[in-house]
């Protein structure tokens, strides 16, 4: 009797570790694993992403239309109305903000759009674009009705300053894209002075190159001034898929490196502040004055001529290898002795 005994016991035991086991080996059913009226066991769930903490961005900008689209920006920071904290420097040329960004005492600034190469190849690679801010600011203005179209400009005397640098090079290829021999077809004399142009304007007459905001300055002076040539529009009548590129904001690379979410926030806040002094002209003039670039009043007439914009990813990178390489052509230390790289170019 206690052998039956002994033998049902273990026939119950083996149907009970069966019963606990699932069909083709899997895995046990959670009701004869967990007990009467406790809870399961909660899923595990990955950790929340640590929050984006605001940066406090160094900032460089020129007395010009390249920091014209940053004015909303900076107002906005002021009244605490921006994600990141900014610290503002503004400055007359261009030598005064490089060195402060090489050595790290700025971490993005607007400057021309060919230094930004230059920095970029004399720094190997320790400055990027991050987005183009400005097209072209150059204008053919004239005191008669003598010019029309570029074909108009064949046989005239053209006053401007600043020999050997960007205008200089864009006139010249635009010439010469339209069947114009800049050194035969055309005289090109240089002063040191935009005053000397000016001088020259109001005695009779003439044509000059001229970038914004001078323009407008002119135009106070001599009303008669108007106009002629758009050379951003000539430009794009050229359909050559690149632009006219005036200004570029640049950025550390370290900086980019180390702060990108913050770097995105500052992009998407600078666009908005772009789009703003677009949109409200005279409320950004009096903006424009009181960072210092330039008076409300001339801001005011200005802005519509300034091209002031927001390019990045492929558009800018486009944008701005076609310009580059019209630079490089025409002088190869205008971009700092070769052309950037992929590396160049600031990628979200």
């Amino acid at each position: 009797m206690k052998k039956v005994l002994s033998v049902l016991l273990m026939v119950m035991l083996t149907a009970g570790l069966l019963a606990g086991c699932g069909s083709g080996g899997g895995a046990a059913n959670p009701a004869a694993t967990t007990p009467q009226g406790a809870s399961e066991p909660a899923e595990a769930t990955e950790p929340a992403a640590p929050e984006v903490q605001p940066a406090t961005i160094r900032l460089g900008g020129l007395k010009g239309p390249t920091t014209m689209g940053m004015v909303k920006l900076l107002k906005d920071a002021e009244a605490g109305g921006t994600f990141n904290q900014y610290e503002f420097t503004i400055a007359g040329a261009a030598d005064e903000l490089t060195p402060q960004l090489i050595q790290g005492q700025l971490d993005i600034a607007a400057v021309p759009a060919n230094l930004a190469a230059v920095l970029h190849n004399n720094t190997k690679g320790a400055v990027k674009l991050a987005a183009v801010n400005t097209l072209g600011v150059v204008y053919i203005v004239e005191t008669g009705e003598a010019i029309e179209t570029i074909q108009d400009l064949k046989g005239k005397t053209i006053y401007a300053t600043g020999k050997g640098s960007t205008p200089e090079y864009a006139l010249r290829h635009i010439l010469q894209e339209n069947g114009i021999d800049p050194d035969k077809d055309v005289t090109m004399e240089w002063k040191s002075e935009p005053t000397e142009v000016l001088a020259l304007l109001g005695q009779g007459g003439g044509v000059a190159m001229m970038p914004q905001p001078y323009v407008t300055v002119a135009q106070n002076t001599l009303p008669n001034l108007r106009i002629a040539l758009d050379l951003t529009k000539e430009w794009d009548a050229l359909d050559s898929g690149s632009m006219l590129i005036t200004g570029v904001l640049v950025v550390r690379t370290a900086f980019a490196e180390e702060y990108p979410e913050q770097l995105a926030k500052f992009l998407e806040e600078y666009k908005a502040s772009t789009e703003y002094v677009n949109a409200n002209v005279q409320e950004a003039a009096v903006l424009v004055e009181e960072f210092d670039i330039v008076k409300a009043a001339i801001a005011a007439k200005a802005i519509p001529y300034c091209n002031i914009t927001y390019l990045d990813g492929e558009t800018m990178k486009q944008a701005m290898a076609g310009y580059l390489q019209v630079l490089f052509d025409q002088n190869p230390k205008s971009v700092g002795g070769s052309l950037p790289g992929d590396d160049f170019y600031y990628q979200k």
